[in-house]
């Protein structure tokens, strides 16, 4: 049995460019450019069931708590994340998503879409 996510088996070569061609569409947008940090930062808050607190989310990165600091600065000045004090622990901050960080999301994953498509067709 297949699933969506295992269909495509990439050979390296075809890896290496589909990372290439979509970083590249990401550095030619107006979009603002996120490191590979700030993104996998900013794709686990999306993606992974919440909530994220900066603890949490330096845990699982693996990094330390003042990494996650800045990279929420840089995710926050482009509106795609915010912070807000946790209810619960005052002391601590929880990580929301935002409907700006959501759609550049979504333009990210067509941007991926798109360039699968044009690798399959040239295929």
């Amino acid at each position: 049995m297949t699933s969506r996510h295992t269909r495509h088996r990439l050979k390296r070569g075809d890896a290496l460019k589909l990372w290439y061609d979509v970083t590249l569409e990401t550095v030619r947008s107006e979009l603002p450019d996120l490191n590979a940090r700030q993104m996998s930062l900013m794709l686990t808050v999306y993606i992974q069931s919440g909530p994220h607190t900066v603890r949490s989310l330096a845990a699982h990165l693996d990094v330390t708590k003042a990494v996650i600091t800045r990279a929420l600065d840089t995710l926050g000045r482009h509106g795609f994340v915010k912070r807000a004090p946790d209810p619960s622990d005052k002391r601590s901050i929880i990580v929301e998503r935002t409907a700006r960080g959501s759609n550049y999301l979504i333009g990210f994953a067509e941007t991926i879409r798109g360039v699968t498509r044009e690798m399959d067709a040239a295929a």
